[in-house]
C-alpha cells in the first residue's frame, strides 16, 4: 500500500521564491509542504540582489534575519551598479531612482542567503523536506497529486495547488510540456570565486556590481559581485563558440579578464578559490505561467539573462504574487490567473527582456554611458536597473520598447 499524505500547498524547491512563498503562506494557516532536492547550503549563482527584492523579503517576514546576519554572511551592502567599457565609465545610484521603494540591498553568497530564508521559512512552520525529488505530477481543478520519491522511500502528495520553485530544474514545465523556445539567443557563463586582494587604491566601488564589456567582443561582458569578506564572483557571459570546449575553464575566464585593461588592473593580485563552472542554455520561456491547480514561480517559469540581475527579483515578485492569488483563491475568492498573475508578470519580464535584448545589440550599452550626462532620464532608468520594472508611472517601463528606440535616437544625436 503506498504512502499517502495530503496538505493544503505543495511547493517544489527551497530556493528564495519557494521559502518565500511558503513563509507567506504559512502566516495564513495553510499547510505547506516544500519539496527540496538539494541539501543547503548549496552552490548557486543571482548573486547580486536588486533592491526591489527587499519589499518581498520584508512581506515575508525575513528582512531583520537577513539584516541581522548580513556581515557574518560576508553579504556586501549594495547600492547601485558601476559600468565600464573600453576607457569609458559609468554609474548608477539606486538611492537616486524614480521609483518609490528601497534603493539599497546586498550582494550575497547563494548558499549562505538560501539557507537563511529556508531556515526562516522553517521557523514559521513550513515542513521543507530536502533530498526530496518529484518523480510525477498530476494536476486538475480540483488540486495536484505529486509523486515524490524521498531518502525513506516513495509516497505520494495531494494538496490543493502547488506551486513550482524550482528554478533551472523547471519540474512543472518539463512534466507538464509546458516549454517554449526562448526569444533571446543562447549564451554561456563561465564563473567562479576568488580571494580577490583588491588594493583600496584601485578605482573600484565595493558597494557596486561592475559590469564590464569586452573591449573587442561587443556582446561578451563580466561581472565583479564583491562580497564583504574579500572574496568576489566574478563571470564572463557569451556565446558559446567564445569558449573552448578542450580546453580549461578556468585559464579561458582568466584569459578573457587580462584582455580588459581595467579589470586585469583591478585583479591583478585575485587568487581562484575554487573550480570554475559553466552553466549554458539558461534562458527560458513557457507557454503559460499557470494551469489548473499549479503556478510556476520565477525561473522554473521564464528566465532571461543575467546581465542586470533580474532573476532573483523576477522570482521573489512571482513568488509574493502568486502566493497572494493562492491564499484568496483557497479562501473561496474567484481569481483571474490570466490577467492577475500570467499578465500582470510578463508586463516587468518584458520590460527586463527589452532592455536585455538591447544590451546585446550594444543599443543600450551606448544609452548606458550617455545617461551618465542626462539628469533627467537617468533615475528612470535608474529605476529599472534596481529591479522596479512594474512601475508602469516610468515612462521607460509603460512602453520600454518605444523607450529604448527614442533613447538610442538621443545618444546616436549627441
Amino acid at each position: 500500500m503506498e504512502k499517502f499524505e495530503t496538505c493544503d500547498v505543495i511547493i517544489i524547491g527551497a530556493g528564495p521564491a519557494g521559502a518565500i512563498a511558503s513563509a507567506i503562506l504559512a502566516k495564513n494557516d495553510l499547510n505547506t509542504v516544500v519539496i527540496e532536492r538539494e541539501t543547503f547550503p548549496r552552490f548557486s549563482i543571482g548573486e547580486s540582489l536588486l533592491p526591489h527584492t527587499m519589499e518581498f523579503i520584508e512581506q515575508a517576514g525575513m528582512l531583520d534575519a537577513l539584516n541581522a546576519n548580513a556581515d557574518a554572511l560576508g553579504f556586501q551592502y549594495k547600492n547601485g551598479a558601476a559600468f565600464y567599457r573600453k576607457g569609458e565609465r559609468s554609474e548608477f545610484n539606486f538611492e537616486q531612482k524614480f521609483s518609490s521603494g528601497p534603493g539599497t540591498t546586498y550582494q550575497v553568497k547563494r548558499a549562505a542567503f538560501d539557507k537563511l530564508l529556508a531556515d526562516e521559512a522553517s521557523k514559521a512552520g513550513v515542513d521543507i523536506r530536502y533530498q526530496h525529488s518529484v518523480l510525477n505530477v498530476v494536476t486538475n481543478d480540483d488540486g495536484a497529486r505529486l509523486e515524490v520519491e524521498g531518502p525513506d522511500g516513495a509516497y505520494v502528495l495531494e494538496a490543493k495547488f502547488v506551486l513550482d520553485a524550482s528554478g533551472f530544474g523547471r519540474v512543472l514545465s518539463r512534466m507538464l510540456d509546458l516549454e517554449s523556445p526562448s526569444e533571446l539567443g543562447p549564451r554561456k557563463a563561465v564563473f567562479t570565486h576568488f580571494k580577490d586582494n583588491i588594493s583600496e587604491t584601485a578605482n573600484f566601488d565595493r558597494n557596486k556590481i561592475l559590469i564590464t564589456v569586452h573591449p573587442k567582443i561587443e556582446d561578451l561582458w563580466y561581472w565583479l559581485i564583491p562580497f564583504s569578506d574579500g572574496t568576489s564572483s566574478i563571470g564572463a557571459v557569451a556565446r558559446p563558440e567564445c569558449f573552448d570546449d578542450n580546453l580549461e575553464l578556468e585559464s579561458q575566464l582568466i584569459s578573457y579578464i587580462n584582455q580588459d585593461d581595467n579589470l586585469a588592473e583591478i585583479l591583478k593580485d585575485a587568487e581562484v578559490l575554487q573550480p570554475a563552472r559553466i552553466i549554458g542554455g539558461y534562458s527560458s520561456n513557457v507557454k503559460s505561467l499557470f494551469g489548473p491547480s499549479y503556478a510556476l514561480l520565477g525561473n522554473a517559469g521564464e528566465f532571461l539573462d543575467p546581465v542586470f540581475s533580474s532573476g532573483v527579483t523576477i522570482a521573489m515578485r512571482s513568488a509574493v504574487t502568486a502566493t497572494n492569488l493562492v491564499v484568496r483563491q483557497l479562501k473561496g475568492d474567484t481569481v483571474d490567473w490570466q490577467s492577475e498573475y500570467d499578465d500582470a508578470m510578463r508586463k516587468g519580464i518584458d520590460v527586463f527582456k527589452t532592455f536585455v535584448t538591447s544590451w546585446y545589440d550594444t543599443s543600450f550599452q551606448d544609452v548606458i554611458f550617455f545617461q551618465a550626462k542626462d539628469t533627467d532620464i537617468k533615475p528612470m532608468i535608474t529605476s529599472i536597473l534596481a529591479g522596479y520594472a512594474w512601475d508602469e508611472s516610468n515612462l521607460f517601463v509603460k512602453n520600454s520598447t518605444r523607450g529604448v528606440r527614442m533613447l538610442t535616437k538621443l545618444c546616436a544625436a549627441d
